[in-house]
């Protein structure tokens, strides 16, 4: 009788655990992770280390090149699930109709202490330059332009309407637009035979340090304060998060830091390093950091979240 009994608590308790990971696992819908990448370093990054958890965790990631218009086309379509990339207030007037009509949700705050705002290299700051208001003055070394990143970018429109509102003094400038590569390259070359330009500038980045560069004051109006502090945000398409509560919480709990993501940057333009593989080396080398983003998640099938992501790390 004794036998019997114990054998059915057994039972019951296995019954119950076999539950619990059929009610924790993730909807099959969810297994795939479709996310975007603008061909910016600092998403690459941070699309690399969600990759790297999703990976470890049984799910598939797919990263989209898109730019930034589409992709926030594309999470209204529901053809994208999450963007890292939401940089505000840059992108403050494109994303406003699509977080209005709520076909996109902005989910968590990934980094803050960001900068994004116009710089010169440090020659050209020693020689005068520092506020937006220095620009007019010196035109002609300028030649008249602003070299921006991928025609449709957030940062470009702003820039535009700062030319066309004349703002600042600035009479007949151009904006080039390019591609985040083009624009470098280009000062590059510029750094190269000290030539002046100013230029599209964020942190983190490796051009903070491969170029001495100072960011300049006053564009308040156009890029917001203290040179363009930024946030940059979580977002995803609308109900996402509540379709797959895993991958969600994970979402919400993933925040980045300037330092980090600069590692990883380096790593990849200097080293020559695989992106992924950077990415694996800076969480392993993060633990308590990865282990806070894990707090509550599991694997796809209901497992433990942050044994998976150790192991898969060799961490273990």
């Amino acid at each position: 009788m004794k036998k019997t009994f114990k054998h059915a608590l057994f039972c019951i308790a296995a019954l119950g655990a076999c539950i619990g990971t059929v009610s924790a696992a993730e909807p099959q819908s969810c297994l795939q992770v479709k996310m975007a990448d603008p061909g910016w370093t600092d998403i690459d990054a941070t699309n690399a280390m969600a990759g790297v958890v999703l990976k470890a965790l049984g799910y598939k990631q797919s990263v989209s090149n898109l730019s930034v218009p589409i992709t926030y086309q594309g999470l209204k379509k529901g053809q994208v699930d999450a963007f890292l990339g939401n940089w505000m207030p840059a992108q403050g007037p494109l994303v406003k109709s699509f977080v209005d009509e709520k076909s996109i949700d902005v989910v968590h705050p990934n980094l803050t202490n960001a900068k994004f705002t116009l710089a010169v290299p440090d020659y050209v700051a020693a020689a005068g330059v520092h506020t937006f208001a220095d620009l007019q003055k010196n035109a002609d070394k300028f030649e008249g332009k602003i070299y921006g990143i991928e025609p449709g970018a957030p940062a470009n429109q702003n820039i535009k309407k700062m030319i066309d509102e004349k703002a600042f003094g600035l009479n007949g400038w151009k904006l080039v637009e390019s591609s985040e590569t083009g624009m470098l390259t280009q000062v590059e070359r510029s750094v190269r035979d000290k030539k002046w330009i100013v230029f599209l500038a964020w942190e983190p980045h490796l051009m903070n340090t491969k170029f001495h560069l100072t960011y300049l004051d006053g564009g308040d109006q156009y890029f917001g304060p203290n040179f363009g502090g930024a946030t940059v945000n979580t977002v995803a398409r609308a109900g996402y998060v509540g379709e797959c509560p895993n991958v969600g919480r994970l979402l919400k709990q993933m925040t980045f830091n300037v330092d980090l993501e600069n590692g990883i940057i380096t790593d990849v333009l200097q080293n020559k390093t695989n992106v992924d593989t950077a990415a694996a080396a800076a969480l392993k080398r993060n633990p308590d950091l990865v282990k806070g983003w894990l707090d509550g998640v599991t694997t796809a099938t209901g497992g433990n979240g942050w044994q998976a992501v150790q192991t898969a790390l060799g961490s273990k």
